[in-house]
């Protein structure tokens, strides 16, 4: 069965050359997403890839009171605030990028971008354990495991914890000091 087109924002970083691969990150409010965010950049730029954030638009991105008369208004705050930290941490990003943000299954729009580009991988940050993580899954389930189940291509699962690279003033890698 074919599921109908899902409308959603697409935002196109600068109009630069495009690189022979992509990759897709899916992205979140969650801490960890901007953990795999950083790690997507770094490889995205190892690989000289474009690179395609994707954002599935789900219940944890409102706020929590829908009788507030601004409700509407903090769906919306919200939903720029995440789109501006995407872009802000995309700046200088040698390459094309793109944001995307649409309504639905997660996993889905992620799968879907995946397709579309042709992406050589799929990155996802992983909430860990734990009761927030916990909660989070049975509001929202795990969207990293959706996607593995989804996927004929590899997945990247970034832990919750897992450290950030490290920039050097090259805006490369570096490693940790011991």
């Amino acid at each position: 069965m074919t599921e109908p087109p899902v409308a959603r924002l697409h935002i196109a970083g600068t109009v630069r050359a495009p690189a022979d691969t992509r990759l897709v990150l899916g992205h979140s409010r969650h801490p960890a997403s901007d953990t795999a965010l950083h790690l997507a950049i770094d490889l995205a730029r190892r690989l000289r890839a474009d690179l395609h954030v994707v954002h599935g638009v789900d219940l944890a991105d409102y706020p929590v009171d829908p009788d507030a008369a601004d409700w509407e208004e903090q769906a919306r705050r919200a939903l720029d605030d995440q789109r501006r930290r995407v872009e802000a941490a995309l700046a200088d990003f040698p390459l094309r990028w793109t944001y995307q943000a649409g309504h639905g299954n997660p996993a889905r729009l992620i799968a879907t971008v995946a397709e579309e580009t042709d992406a050589f991988m799929i990155i996802v940050g992983s909430h860990g354990e734990g009761p927030s993580a916990t909660f989070d899954r049975l509001l929202a389930g795990s969207v990293s495991r959706a996607v593995l189940r989804r996927q004929h291509r590899p997945v990247l699962v970034v832990p919750a914890s897992g450290p950030a690279p490290v920039r050097g003033s090259q805006g490369r890698a570096s490693k940790r000091p011991s």
